[in-house]
This record gives C-alpha cells, structure tokens and sequence, in this order.
C-alpha cells in the first residue's frame, strides 16, 4: 500500500504555446485542467503501473471543486479533507520551440489547526487500515500480464495467497506559507509508528525537517538540496541530510540523470542524451518508481535509481505530468549507471553556497 500525502495541493492548468516571448501576446488552443500537485502525480504514475495507491490531500474554494471533480473523474483511490481556503493553482506554459516548460505557482493558503489534524488523522486510518496485494503483483508495471498466461495451471487450483506488502508513504510537495514547523515531523512519526518506508520530496526549511525527522527517503533535486543545505557539492550536500537521519538520498540533476547516495556508496545513472518534452512531473514520477519498488520490498540503492531515473526519463515525454511513456523498459535499458568517487563520503565540504 503506497499513501501519499499532498499539503499544498493545486490544480493544474496546462498550455502549449508555439513559442514563449516575454511581454508578447499568446494564443494556445483550449488548456488541460488536471488535480495536480506532487502527490497526486506520484498517485496517478504508480496507480498507473499497478501498484495499491491512497491519494491524501486538502481541497476548498472553487478551485477546490474543479480539482476534486477531476480527480473523480479518474480511476485513482483517493481521500479529500475539505478546507476552507481555495485550492492554488499551478501554471505551466510548453514552449513547443525550444521544448522548454515555465511554471507559475500559486503559493498556496495555511489550513487551519483543526483542518491540518484532520489531515492527519486521514493518514493514520490510511496506514492503519493497508491493502494486501496478491504475488502476482510484484513485477506491476513490467507490461506483461499475470492472470492468464498460464495455460498449463490447474482450473481448481487455489489463487495465490494474499500477501501484505510494508506500507509507503509518500510526502510530496511544498507546504503552504505559515504552515506549523512540526507539520511534516509529526507526519514522519505517524509513518515511523504505522511501521511505514516513508519518502518525502520538499524543499526549503522542510527538507530538513524530513531528514532530522528520520524519513527513509529524500529525493530533492541539485538546486533545493544546495539551497537546504547551504553545500554546493552535491554529494556532501546529500551526505549531510544522511546525517541528519535519511537512510538514502535520491538526486535529481536533470539532464545529467540522477545519484544514489547512501552512507557507504553512490550511485549515478544517466542516459546519453538528454531527452526534450515537459519535465514538470519527472521528479514525482522518481518517486513513485522509488515507492512502488519499496513497497515490494526492494531495497537495493542501484536497483532504485535505476527505475527512478527511467521512468523520470518516462515522464519528460508525456504532455502532463503524473504520467509516464510506455518505452520506459527501453530508457531503463539504455542508461549508463557507474559508481562515482566517494571522497565526499569521507569527509564534510566546507564549501557552503551564498545565502
């Protein structure tokens, strides 16, 4: 069972423009409206690709409705916890040109105490109550079918056993200007107490709040891990959030792929080229590759990064995030994965960016 839990969730408004010019006039043809933010596009990657999902987040305003009638409208298990203020919107412009995506967000509005408890309490019956999954399920996602391929089965013969997988759960996303500082602790210890592989992907303040809470999983990207950190090295930047309590650090570089960083090795994977298309969902789509494989009980960091960097890869070519391309079997093949030095392991940088 994967849960994901979205703060500052928003909906998302698409356009494709043939090029962007600042100060100039666009037209586009009619927009995409989809209930987005980063949670909910791991939901939507890893409910895609079989896995058993819980999609948590607020919703309020008018905005809000738009966002919960669309997420109806879809196929992915999903809870609601209403608020009062209007849900944010987020932006994004594709410049078919230059292939290149810019994003407006709306910053979001602070749900109160008694909203933001609610929220919590939705997290504790998701985990409580799980979801088994049958064998058959733990290659989800490969594009073979399980059911009847065996002709050679016994009709009588008795379905596989359920089996209960460890649950996962998924803190994605900013929080919301003015939202409490124990915020995202206190979900970690309600994962941590649940007995959950907890992976959080935030940025800023948050981010180490995450690591020092003791999450399993971090997976910033080079800029909000230097921004956090204050290191511009990348591996001691990572190895400082392992410090602080993170088991494995999970590195997005865009172009240049992604690292793998545990106390004791690091991991890059990459493709040889970079791929062009709208790259606003591929971090998301690491992390539900990240989940789904944990929640199957992998926990190999090369294994890991190999599935993340692929269907991040995935994600660069499909027009929405919260989806990725079906040739990610052939992105996963095609990647090159080798070991970087570890001197950054050995030894803290004392080389911090400018505040």
């Amino acid at each position: 069972m994967i849960v994901t839990v979205t703060p500052n969730a928003a909906l998302d408004l698409t356009w494709h423009v043939d090029r962007i010019v600042p100060g100039g006039t666009h037209r586009a043809d009619t927009g995409v409206a989809r209930a987005g933010g980063k949670g909910l596009n791991v939901a939507r990657v890893a409910h895609a690709q079989g896995a058993s999902v819980l999609a948590l987040a607020t919703a309020g305003g008018p905005t809000g409705d738009e966002f919960a009638a669309e997420l109806a409208s879809t196929s992915v298990p999903h809870e609601l916890v209403p608020v009062q203020a209007a849900t944010r919107r987020s932006v994004a412009l594709v410049d078919e040109h230059l292939g290149d995506t810019t994003i407006v967000n709306e910053r979001g509005v602070n749900p109160t105490a008694d909203e933001w408890d609610a929220l919590k309490a939705a997290v504790v019956r998701a985990l409580a109550t799980g979801h088994p999954v049958r064998d058959a399920l733990e290659g989800s996602g490969s594009g073979s079918g399980s059911g009847s391929g065996s002709g050679s089965a016994d009709a009588g013969a008795a379905a596989p056993a359920a089996k209960k997988i460890k649950p996962v759960l998924v803190l994605s996303g900013s929080l919301p200007p003015g939202a409490p500082d124990d915020l995202l602790p206190s979900l970690i210890r309600i994962g941590r107490d649940a007995g959950a592989i907890i992976i959080a992907d935030t940025s800023g303040p948050a981010l180490l709040a995450a690591a020092d809470a003791g999450a399993t999983v971090l997976k910033p990207n080079a800029a909000e891990l230097a921004e956090a950190t204050g290191i511009a090295d990348p591996i001691a930047g990572a190895c400082e959030l392992l410090h602080r309590g993170a088991k494995l650090v999970l590195l997005s570089r865009g172009a240049d792929g992604m690292l793998a960083v545990t106390s004791d090795e690091v991991v890059r994977a990459r493709l040889a080229e970079p791929l062009a298309g709208n790259p606003t969902g591929a971090g998301d789509a690491a992390v539900a590759a990240c989940a789904v494989l944990m929640a199957q009980g992998e926990k190999k960091p090369a294994v890991l990064l190999r599935r993340a960097t692929a269907w991040s890869a995935a994600a660069v070519l499909m027009p929405l995030a919260g989806e990725i391309h079906p040739s990610w079997p052939d992105l996963e093949s095609a990647l090159i994965v080798d070991s970087p030095p570890l001197t950054a392991l050995s030894r803290p940088s004392t080389e911090r960016t400018p505040r």
